[in-house]
């Protein structure tokens, strides 16, 4: 089974996505964690993000691995540790550009699908494309979404748990200039596959999303076992 998890920034794809994967068996595939990987690398290379070229390159030659269970995965950029380093605002903000970079997409897509398509039991992939772009034909789409203020005010709380000192405002400003991005972006734009499940997250809590997409995703297994009886 394949289930794609769209949606913008903090509408809590990541978490749901590894919550469902932990119960159901699946592999999970932070793609998000992907693009931000890319991003320190071409960091940590000294280049700058406008150089579309180079981050291509950089992105080629980066071997980008998630291993560990859904609740606590490791992200290693070339065989080193990267998980703490690639959620700080920096890396955040130059994902956002890297990934706006066709080779650069075509690469990672490239990537995730062979992830997806090799995982034993399945996948739970969340990111801005999975349901339009990476897997078009997913068992299941969702498309999460929250008003910005909703997805700032979870943004800022979690980097204050990791430490990370910012405002609330610096977090709104910056989940409205990734917004943008990701919305106008030539590649690939953040769009609802059209036959998406959309579940506005503003104001529910994360249990309540999580048995809303069970439920969803129990009546199509339950859909699919009635064809095969048939």
């Amino acid at each position: 089974m394949i289930i794609a998890i769209d949606g913008p920034s903090g509408a809590g794809k990541s978490t749901l996505g590894k919550m469902l994967a932990k119960k159901l068996n699946l592999l999970y595939l932070d793609t998000g964690a992907m693009y931000r990987a890319v991003a320190l690398a071409v960091f940590q290379a000294d280049e700058t993000i406008e150089n579309e070229k180079k981050a291509a390159e950089i992105a080629k030659h980066s071997k980008i691995e998630l291993v560990g269970e859904p609740d606590s995965p490791q992200i290693k950029l070339n065989g080193q540790d990267v998980s703490d380093k690639i959620r700080t605002n920096e890396i955040g903000q130059m994902a956002s550009v890297v990934s706006s970079v066709s080779e650069v997409r075509k690469i990672l897509v490239e990537h995730q699908r062979t992830l997806g398509e090799t995982a034993p039991n399945g996948c739970v992939l969340d990111g801005r494309d999975i349901g339009t772009v990476v897997f078009p034909n997913a068992d299941l789409k969702f498309f999460l979404t929250a008003k910005p203020e909703a997805r700032a005010r979870r943004r800022y709380e979690e980097d204050a748990q990791r430490g990370q000192i910012s405002t609330y405002e610096e977090t709104l400003a910056e989940i409205n200039r990734r917004d943008e991005r990701d919305i106008s972006r030539e590649d690939s734009p953040l769009s609802i596959a059209e036959d998406a499940i959309v579940i506005d997250t503003s104001e529910l809590n994360l249990r309540e999303v999580y048995e809303q997409m069970l439920e969803e995703i129990k009546v199509k297994s339950d859909e699919g076992r009635g064809t095969r009886d048939k």
